[in-house]
């Protein structure tokens, strides 16, 4: 009967961390989707877009 309770526990810990954290992250994607419903529209998924450093161009001063 020991080791029987231990399992049981074990299996509903398990399962409440699952939908803990799922629903972390479900709850953070639906408040990004509400907080800018067009913004992923015009600009695509994070995930589908490569982000791409640009280089700056300095002028050299010159003397006259």
């Amino acid at each position: 009967m020991n080791i029987t309770m231990f399992i049981v526990g074990a299996v509903i810990f398990s399962i409440y961390t699952y939908f803990t954290i799922w629903n972390i992250f479900y709850g953070a994607r639906k408040n990004r989707e509400e907080n800018y419903p067009e913004y992923y529209d015009r600009h695509g998924s994070p995930k589908q877009v490569e982000f791409k450093r640009k280089r700056r161009t300095y002028k050299r001063k010159t003397k006259v």
